[in-house]
């Protein structure tokens, strides 16, 4: 069966380093808030060229802390994108806001700029935009509509950790790094991912940087001294190590899939019946995911028919997220979702991870191939 990844492969690249790194840590018990955990945080800031960089167990404990940080109250909304994973809505709701459904745009998957500005009214704390499947979203325009309004803008770079936005002409930035808040995720299968699950957070604001490590620490500056309402978020030494051994590898691996994406539309962009993924020229493109659309009526015909030739794919995302039972009754929309309504009919997302060889490549290019000249 070809997978949508294969991890073991990285693992074999940093199996030395890891082995050195975990016979230390485990020697010396070091398994919470570890030499790692700090060098890690050091080197992710220099690697993004972002002043602070702090660590948490997960990505959706990186969302809720950073709402908590900029001070949302029971009842604020946040503008969030309806086509995406559920955790930023999510971290939205589990502190009593509100969050509302900005459309998307049908070529990028991202949050719809205009869509995102007409829900916009005197409760709007913050919006959320989520950099899908690797592709920024458009910063340039997302913080002319913060500044104007006043917004606190929260990035969920979980799927682009090492994209690159470009900010007006000549000036580029890594995605996570351009609003007042960016979180990432290091769920196993993400860009930079663990062993495990863990998660991190990104600002240049010192004040929002000390409020973010007290938040995440039971709201303690040091043991025993609480001076706000907190929780308790960490990453573990052993998952700091696993980063600390990828994360010179990131760029690499990225580029990685960037080539494996280009081979896939070099291959398939003749064919009729599919939309392949396009890219703009505000940012790179990494290819978390390589998503095709396809008419609604074959798309989960050929999903059945990559699943039985032994090729995995997935459905990201398969509805809109305002009509999952848990958010249909507590949040608000944009009257016009049709694009977020289209994709989860049309999407289907092909194999692709750092390691994938063209010969697994051709495989998957052949099904899908054969799938339409069958039709």
């Amino acid at each position: 069966m070809i997978k949508m990844v294969n991890l073991y492969s990285q693992y074999v690249e940093i199996q030395d380093s890891l082995d050195q790194s975990f016979s230390k840590i485990i020697s010396e018990s070091s398994f919470i808030r570890g030499e790692d955990i700090f060098l890690l945080e050091n080197e992710l800031a220099d690697f993004l060229g972002v002043k602070h960089c702090i660590t948490c167990a997960s990505g959706t404990d990186a969302l809720t802390i950073s709402l908590m940080a900029i001070g949302l109250e029971r009842g604020d909304e946040v503008i969030v994108p309806a086509f995406s994973f559920a955790a930023t809505a999510e971290a939205v709701a589990l502190l009593g806001g509100i969050p509302v459904f900005a459309d998307v745009d049908p070529e990028t998957f991202n949050i719809n700029t205009k869509s995102a500005e007409r829900l916009i009214n005197d409760r709007t704390k913050a919006i959320i935009p989520v950099h899908l499947f690797g592709q920024p979203c458009n910063m340039n325009q997302l913080v002319r509509i913060a500044k104007k309004y006043g917004l606190k803008i929260i990035e969920d770079n979980a799927q682009s950790l090492g994209s690159v936005c470009r900010i007006g002409q000549n000036f580029e930035r890594y995605t996570g790094t351009i609003g007042d808040i960016g979180c990432t995720s290091f769920f196993p299968t993400k860009p930079l991912g663990t062993f495990g699950d863990g998660g991190a957070m990104f600002t240049d604001d010192d004040y929002m940087a000390e409020r973010i490590r007290l938040i995440a620490n039971h709201g303690q500056p040091t043991k025993y001294q609480h001076q706000i309402i907190g929780v308790n978020s960490r990453l573990d030494t052993l998952q700091a190590a696993v980063l600390r051994a990828k994360l010179p590898r990131l760029n690499d691996w990225n580029d990685a899939r960037r080539n494996a994406a280009a081979y896939y539309t070099q291959q398939l962009s003749c064919l009729n019946g599919i939309e392949l993924p396009q890219e703009t020229d505000f940012g790179t493109h990494i290819y978390h995911q390589y998503t095709i659309k396809v008419a609604r009526e074959l798309r989960n015909p050929l999903q059945t028919f990559l699943n039985q030739s032994h090729i995995s794919s997935m459905v990201y995302y398969p509805s809109p997220l305002y009509s999952q039972p848990a958010f249909c009754n507590i949040s608000k929309r944009d009257y016009d979702t049709s694009c977020a309504e289209d994709l989860s009919k049309t999407v289907l997302s092909l194999p692709i991870h750092s390691h994938i060889s063209t010969g697994t490549q051709d495989k998957v290019i052949a099904a899908v191939c054969d799938f339409f000249s069958n039709l």
